[in-house]
């Protein structure tokens, strides 16, 4: 069957939303009637892709990513030596005590129900045309275009049902004059599932859209989604939909959804040629250095290193970074390891040493890297007077040179392997040299055409593996589940490894199975939805966070500006 192509690039998806995704008080219900506006092919792609370019600011936007990074064990947000202190707002995060008052539990509210609005408005302008062929738009078109749109709301409401799981379902915003009352967890399920399951046989697959067709919802998309819903289904219901996660899993992997394989190198998903018909990537927005690069932005990697990384990499475009996000210590001041078993991402990444990840990143030219993460001192060679000097990068708080380190509290000047005086670790009291840095999408030098153009990578081939692994696991079929997690994790280590799992699966626990989710997909926005899965991310312990009195803020409160504005709205149990 043939197929029309309509790319989403980052040049349309800024024409078309100038301001909106920094000016989040707009008014969200729209009265223009469709058919004064939709006179053309034009204004119909145009109106049908107004809503995916929020969806790409969404991923982090209003401190989205912030909360579910940082609400977990494998993230942090420290106060450095009075940077990024923040009246405690980060903090609370860590320490699960934040209240409705909490800038983000309203942010995260308008982000996602922004997105469902926009959706929703496009969705309904589509529904409107009863006459395509008068626009040049084919039917086949037409149903393509609805079918995404809704697939698109289903993502929106995932994650909004995932953040808060008392939400509105919204379907109308050209007549409805009020927003709508909760639904129940079960409700909006059923709606969910229902918008996919009825929404996938009208997408294309990605074969069908041709190499442009990143950032378009396809049928493998939409099934992941489904198995998002499905792999989580306890939690959100209080019944168990693993069969159902399987089935779905098995069909993706099987093709059924249209052809994906699972690339040969760690950082391939992650890297420029992410956007290609071979890549994993089975849906990612697409980035351009000059346009729009959400995962690049302040909210996300940018900083996610260290002030003057950038020296490191040779990448000038955007001046100093500054250290938002570390990784949440291993060891004491004392380097002796931490006892919890939550939480140490970078020693978990050490038990099994041979990962090549554990390098410390480096640009090899060529649009080429190697390594994850940023510790230790960080050379790089500066230009003085005409003439090359070597030099290292170093804070904002004093002169000397950085020693990254996998741990947390004031080091200062201390060089490695000093003893200092000073034993508190905690989130108050860090410094600039505390925390490794995660690299995980390439930052290229400034010279390389390549810089900053990784698509950003939502769903990927990989999270059905894993999933499918889990369904196996808990089952009791672990030689299952080490074979799939085993297909994907031979890319991490040399031929001849040790390192993979037995082929009956034998060192599988549950300990092990949530260490390998957070080792592949560190910093992907998922660890805190792992993390209640397993039942662990209100009882569990790790680095300065003792358990929860009780399970409420497995579900964040709506925020005190959205229950004002909705009288209808309940706030979640515990706030």
């Amino acid at each position: 069957m043939k197929r029309y192509k309509i790319y989403i690039t980052t040049a349309l998806f800024t024409a078309l939303v100038t301001g909106s995704c920094t000016k989040l008080d707009e008014t969200v219900y729209d009265r223009v009637d469709a058919k004064n506006f939709l006179t053309r092919r034009d204004d119909v792609i145009r109106d049908f892709l107004r809503p995916f370019e929020h969806a790409y600011w969404s991923i982090q936007g209003n401190d989205y990513y912030a909360v579910m990074e940082n609400s977990t064990d494998e993230i942090g947000t420290y106060n450095r030596q009075g940077d990024w202190q923040d009246g405690g707002y980060y903090q609370r995060m860590h320490y699960h005590t934040w209240t409705p008052q909490d800038g983000f539990t309203s942010g995260v509210w308008t982000n996602l129900f922004q997105g469902v609005v926009l959706s929703t408005n496009s969705l309904q302008d589509m529904e409107s045309i009863t006459d395509p062929a008068k626009l040049s738009v084919t039917p086949e078109e037409l149903t393509d275009f609805k079918s995404e749109l809704r697939t698109l709301r289903a993502w929106f409401n995932l994650r909004a049902f995932d953040f808060y799981r008392n939400i509105q379902i919204v379907t109308d915003v050209k007549s409805s004059t009020q927003g709508n009352p909760q639904s129940t967890p079960q409700e909006t399920f059923d709606f969910i599932e229902k918008e996919l399951l009825e929404s996938i046989p009208g997408l294309p697959t990605r074969a069908q859209l041709g190499a442009n067709g990143i950032g378009r919802w396809t049928q493998a998309g939409a099934a992941a989604l489904l198995m998002r819903l499905y792999l989580n289904a306890k939690v959100y219901t209080g019944v168990d939909k693993f069969t159902e996660c399987e089935a779905v899993c098995r069909d993706i992997i099987s093709g059924k959804y249209g052809n994906y394989q699972l690339d040969t190198r760690w950082d391939a998903p992650f890297d420029y040629t992410n956007t290609s018909l071979n890549s994993e990537v089975i849906y990612g927005f697409p980035g351009t250095l000059a346009r729009t690069h959400w995962q690049y932005d302040g909210g996300m990697f940018w900083w996610g290193v260290t002030y003057d990384a950038p020296l490191y990499f040779g990448f000038s475009d955007f001046g100093q970074a500054n250290p938002r996000y570390a990784l949440q210590p291993g060891r004491n001041v004392d380097s002796v390891e931490y006892t919890h078993q939550l939480g140490k991402p970078f020693v978990k990444f050490h038990k099994y040493p041979d990962d090549v990840r554990l390098k410390k990143y480096k640009n090899l030219g060529d649009s080429k890297r190697e390594g994850m993460f940023l510790y230790g001192y960080l050379p790089f060679t500066r230009t003085v007077n005409g003439s090359p000097v070597a030099d290292t990068v170093r804070g904002n708080k004093g002169p000397y040179a950085l020693y990254i380190r996998d741990q947390v509290g004031m080091f200062l000047a201390a060089k490695p392997g000093q003893r200092i005086a000073d034993k508190e670790s905690n989130m108050n009291h860090a410094d600039h040299n505390s925390g490794v840095f995660m690299v995980k999408y390439p930052m290229y030098p400034t010279p390389d055409p390549n810089r900053i153009t990784s698509a950003y990578a939502e769903v990927r081939l990989s999270e059905v593996y894993y999933s499918l692994a889990e369904c196996l696991y808990r089952k009791g079929d672990k030689a299952g589940a080490a074979s799939f997690l085993n297909q994907v994790r031979q890319r991490n280590f040399p031929t001849g490894t040790t390192s993979l799992y037995t082929a009956d699966g034998g060192q599988l626990t549950d300990q092990e199975m949530l260490d390998e989710w957070g080792r592949e997909f560190l910093g992907e926005n998922r660890r805190r939805t792992d993390l209640i899965r397993w039942g662990v991310f209100n009882t569990g312990t790790w680095w300065d966070k003792q358990p929860d009195a009780d399970d409420h803020t497995a579900i964040f409160p709506i925020g005190r500006d959205i229950l004002n504005v909705n009288p209808q709205l309940k706030q979640n149990p515990g706030y």
